[in-house]
């Protein structure tokens, strides 16, 4: 049998070997796109030695944020301090063998966080339950990230494990055509300045047998964020690290830890320290905003706002009420950032909305 993991480890080695430079910047990129190639046949042979690939969470309320950690970091603890859910806290690993949901309501959104099974070192391969998890994960709306702070090390080994499953923290999505053609070679187009140039970028492409494509690169993109769009299986999430039990260490040890981390945030969840800034926090970093939705003829209902993410459409509020709102809108009527004037009539569906808005529908 292939030994694949052998394999990755020997390219890797030799990657942290080689001295970045434009003379070797294509061998480079040529190894990171077999270790790829490589992870993917390994995840692949993993996922089929068994059925079930990760857990069934059925998603409530406006977002799913996810905690991860190492064992005995203290999310159960952390997801009681936010919610209202009972999750089980010890002073042992492996205390959480189930995702357990709770929900934590915050100026008036509903989030659902999720307490899931700790993360170790070979996660991403399928140590433990590290692959259920991480699958998880890519259904979830934000990720946090949480850390003990005597254990900052935790920190890098989590990030990788998370990297090697398909996932993007704080990342936007490339902005990267490819079309695959059935004949004319490569054509590769560019928008914006590379540092990749364009023998590297067919050579990566012709790794993965994709020998007759047209490709636009609009946005900065390094190999391995070309090898993410050309798999296509990336997720791309928000994220916040948080540091933990700031209660057990020094002023200093919590400052060391959270320049290690570059930690968003350092808590105690058993006491319950500074969990007001971390929902503050949580709300931001989803990026909400808030609907104020009104009826023709009656005042708006500022009350109990919709929730919707940053940069929503009149149609998204519609597909959120009603699976008919979308076909039979009319037009609308809005109040607030969004528009020049107050109560200003909006035909286009696609009209984006800012925090806040007075939005009065017309359906048909």
């Amino acid at each position: 049998m292939v030994d694949y993991l052998t394999q990755i480890k020997e390219l890797e080695a030799e990657i942290s070997k080689t001295k970045y430079n434009k003379a070797t910047q294509h061998h480079i990129g040529l190894l990171k796109a077999k270790i790829a190639m490589l992870k993917g046949k390994q995840l692949a042979r993993s996922a089929s030695k068994g059925k079930s690939t990760g857990y069934e969470v059925r998603k409530t309320g406006n977002a799913t944020v996810i905690l991860v950690g190492f064992p005995s970091v203290g999310k159960s603890t952390l997801l009681n301090s936010l919610t209202n859910a009972h999750s089980e806290v010890a002073a042992y690993a492996f205390t959480t063998l189930k995702v357990i949901p709770g929900l934590l309501e915050h100026r008036h959104a509903k989030i659902q966080i999720l307490d899931v099974p700790g993360v170790v070192q070979g996660a991403a391969a399928g140590t433990g339950r590290g692959k259920e998890v991480l699958a998880v994960m890519r259904s979830a709306d934000m990720a946090l990230l949480l850390i003990d702070v005597h254990h900052p090390e935790h920190h890098a080994v989590l990030l990788k494990e998370i990297y090697d499953t398909g996932l993007r923290l704080n990342e936007r999505k490339p902005d990267v055509r490819i079309k695959k053609m059935p004949r004319g070679g490569l054509r590769i187009g560019k928008t914006v300045k590379l540092s990749l140039d364009d023998k590297t970028i067919a050579s990566i492409l012709h790794e993965f047998k994709i020998t007759n494509a047209d490709v636009l690169i609009r946005s900065p993109i390094t190999a391995e964020q070309l090898i993410d769009c050309i798999e296509e299986n990336t997720a791309y999430i928000p994220a916040l690290t948080v540091i933990n039990k700031i209660d057990t260490a020094s002023p200093e040890q919590v400052r060391s830890a959270v320049r290690q981390v570059h930690a968003d945030l350092a808590i105690s969840a058993e006491q319950q320290e500074h969990i007001g800034e971390l929902k503050e926090l949580i709300f931001a970093k989803l990026r909400f905003i808030r609907i104020n939705l009104k009826e023709p003829g009656k005042q708006a209902d500022t009350e109990e706002p919709l929730i919707m993410f940053s940069g929503c459409t009149i149609r998204d509020v519609c597909r959120k009420l009603h699976k008919d709102f979308e076909t039979k809108f009319r037009f609308a009527r809005v109040w607030g950032r969004s528009v020049k004037f107050a109560g200003m009539r909006v035909t286009k569906i696609e009209h984006a909305l800012q925090d806040d808005d007075i939005l009065e529908l017309h359906i048909g």
